[in-house]
């Protein structure tokens, strides 16, 4: 005789969840028998809709064709929110449980899985300045040999608050972006170091030191790379992006390339360096190759990035900045790196 939870799965309806449809409408579900309510909340549409129930206890909701990109979206279920257990492709990030969606359109974007020569993904440890093991994810570009005599330039990628060190590979498709653009000449072959930058580190000083003091020469003495400034770029979105400028422009002896990402400038150490900041601008612009900030017209910190834009460019600073459609979103990070890397390394 079967038990009763068997009886129960037995009775669950199959959920197909989410399904991209030819014309690039979706239809998200969601099995809750007993719920009194189910909204679907996504970076797709402007407020969480609602989804209507059928008589197996499947709420569903189907949206209009939308623009190929990658999207997150989560479903509230009696105001509490969740994922969706039928997607195994997840947010990777420590502050909500969001999954995501992936509309591929008719012609493969940047950030696609392209018939390229491909890098590799590693995991490493290192000793953090707080002696404890700290982890980064590091893309080494196609034919790389660490045993080889190549030697690579390095882009430090930092992610966003709550994010981790996946956030760049698994929601902006960092390694599938720099193979499509190393196989169409457009990038130079490079190793990309992603650590896990936590969040309260990269409010205060201690992430720029463990990056100078224990990254970078965790890097240097593990992979075959170029140890010159002309060859080291920092680039990073949100927090990522503020501890980018404070990083990259206290240390002009290490990089010539700080490209920051929406920048969250909002914390104690970008107040301590750039409160009172009286560059030697001629410097700066002399040795940076790239120094720039984008951001998204309808960023929530739109009004912090103006801010220290007019920073920079009163100081004398040659500061480029783009600025594009959305908001705080991983679909305008993708954006920005596919316009970053053609430009690093020349």
């Amino acid at each position: 005789m079967a038990s009763s939870g068997t009886f129960l799965m037995a009775q669950r309806p199959p959920v197909i969840s989410p399904e991209v449809h030819s014309d690039n409408s979706v239809t998200f579900r969601f099995y809750a028998m007993n719920a009194k309510s189910v909204s679907l909340d996504t970076e797709i549409l402007p407020a969480p809709a609602k989804m209507a129930k059928d008589a197996s206890g499947v709420w569903s909701i189907t949206i209009p064709p939308v623009k190929p990109d990658i999207y997150p979206y989560s479903f509230w279920v009696d105001s509490v929110e969740v994922n969706d257990p039928n997607n195994t492709y997840l947010f990777s990030n420590e502050g909500f449980k969001h999954s995501l969606v992936d509309i591929k359109g008719d012609k493969p974007l940047v950030h696609s899985l392209q018939n390229v020569p491909h890098g590799k993904i590693s995991y490493r440890s290192y000793t953090t300045a707080q002696d404890r093991t700290g982890t980064l994810l590091i893309y080494t570009p196609p034919g790389f040999d660490v045993n080889g005599k190549t030697k690579y330039p390095v882009l430090y990628l930092i992610h966003g608050g709550s994010d981790t060190e996946e956030t760049w590979t698994k929601v902006g498709r960092a390694n599938l972006i720099t193979d499509n653009l190393i196989a169409q000449g457009k990038a130079k072959p490079m190793i990309i170091v992603m650590p896990y930058a936590n969040t309260g580190l990269m409010m205060s000083d201690a992430f720029g030191k463990d990056m100078i003091n224990n990254i970078i020469p965790f890097i240097e003495s593990n992979y075959p790379v170029l140890t010159d400034r002309n060859n080291r770029a920092i680039t990073g979105f949100s927090v990522g992006g503020g501890a980018t400028l404070n990083i990259g422009l206290m240390n002009l002896d290490k990089f010539a390339y700080v490209c920051a990402y929406a920048p969250y400038t909002q914390t104690p150490e970008f107040k301590a360096n750039f409160g009172n900041w009286n560059p030697d601008v001629a410097a700066y612009n002399n040795q940076f190759k790239k120094f720039s900030i984008y951001v998204g017209e309808k960023d929530q910190y739109i009004g912090l990035v103006n801010g220290a834009i007019s920073l920079f460019k009163e100081k004398g600073h040659n500061l480029e900045t783009m600025f594009v459609p959305g908001g705080h979103t991983w679909m305008n990070c993708k954006i920005f790196l596919a316009t970053t890397l053609p430009q690093l390394f020349k």
